[in-house]
C-alpha cells in the first residue's frame, strides 16, 4: 500500500481535495494543513514563495495527514530534485506543452533508471528509514504535468502516453488565455468544457488522475462530478480574502441596516 495519501485516495477510486498556498508563511500551512484537505501545494511559480519558505511549509505541516506537494516555477532539473529533496511528495510542473517536454519532467522527477534525478534527499529522507527512501521514491511521487495552453491541448494524447506521469493538472486562467478568454478560473465556455471532458476520458482510458485548479467548492464540485480526480480550492490568500470582504460587509449591512 501507497504511503502518499493523494495515491491512496486515488487508489480507492475518489478525488483529492487540494490545498494551495501562496503565502510564504509557515503558520499559514500550518492552519491549512488541518481544515481537512487531503494535499497541501506550495506554489513556487506564482505564489510568493522561494525554497526555504517551502521547506518551512512542509515542516509545518508535517504533523498533519497531508501530502506536501508543491508547483515548481518550470521544467528544469535543479528546482525540481531541489524541491522533491525537500520534502515534496507531489509535483506539479507548469507549460509541459509536448510529450518530450513531459519526458523530461519525468526524468528529472525519478532516480535511475527509470530517471536522472541526483541522490540527495537531504530533508525528504527523514520521512521513512534511513536509506529507504531512494527505493519507494519513484513510485510514491506525485507527477503531475500541466495542461494549461493550445499546444499541449493539441499533443494531448501523447503527454498522456508518458510513461511516469500520474495524471495532468489543468491550469484553467493559462488556458483560457490561449483560447482568447479572460484568466477566468471556473469556466463554463462550452468549448473549455469539451476540452475537460477530453481530458478526463482521455486519463480514463489510461487509469490516470486529472486534476484541476477550482475557484472554491462550487467549482470544484463540478469538477469531481465531471470525473476530476483532484481538485484545488483556490488558495489561502484568496480565501481569506473571500472571507474577509464577506465578513467586512456583512457588519456594515447589520449596522447600517442595508
Amino acid at each position: 500500500m501507497s504511503i502518499n495519501k493523494v495515491k491512496q485516495i486515488w487508489s480507492a477510486g475518489d478525488a483529492v481535495v487540494n490545498a494551495w498556498l501562496s503565502i510564504p508563511s509557515g503558520f499559514a500551512a500550518e492552519i491549512i494543513a488541518q481544515c481537512g484537505f487531503d494535499s497541501v501545494t506550495v506554489d513556487m511559480q506564482h505564489g510568493v514563495h522561494d525554497y526555504l519558505s517551502m521547506v518551512e511549509c512542509f515542516q509545518a505541516m508535517r504533523s498533519h495527514p497531508v501530502t506536501p506537494m508543491v508547483r515548481v516555477p518550470w521544467n528544469e532539473p535543479g528546482i525540481i530534485g531541489k524541491a522533491l529533496d525537500g520534502g515534496a511528495y507531489g509535483l506539479i510542473c507548469p507549460m509541459v506543452n509536448t510529450a518530450q517536454e513531459a519526458k523530461s519532467l519525468v526524468s528529472y522527477a525519478k532516480y535511475p533508471p527509470a530517471g536522472t534525478r541526483s541522490n540527495g534527499p537531504i530533508r525528504a529522507g527523514m520521512y521513512s528509514a534511513p536509506g529507504t527512501y531512494q527505493k519507494i521514491a519513484n513510485e510514491e511521487i506525485v507527477i503531475l504535468p500541466m495542461v494549461e495552453t493550445r499546444t499541449s491541448v493539441e499533443n494531448m494524447e501523447a503527454i498522456l502516453d508518458v510513461q511516469g506521469i500520474d495524471g495532468v493538472y489543468i491550469g484553467p486562467t493559462d488556458l483560457g488565455f490561449s483560447y482568447g478568454l479572460g484568466p477566468k478560473v471556473d469556466h463554463t465556455e462550452r468549448e473549455i468544457l469539451l476540452i475537460y471532458e477530453r481530458v478526463v476520458e482521455e486519463c480514463n482510458k489510461r487509469r490516470l488522475n486529472p486534476g484541476i485548479h477550482c475557484g472554491g467548492a462550487e467549482g470544484a464540485a463540478r469538477a469531481i462530478n465531471m470525473g476530476f480526480k483532484l481538485v484545488t480550492l483556490s488558495d489561502e490568500a484568496g480565501l481569506m480574502s473571500a472571507y474577509a470582504k464577506m465578513q467586512v460587509s456583512e457588519t456594515r449591512k447589520m449596522v447600517n441596516g442595508k
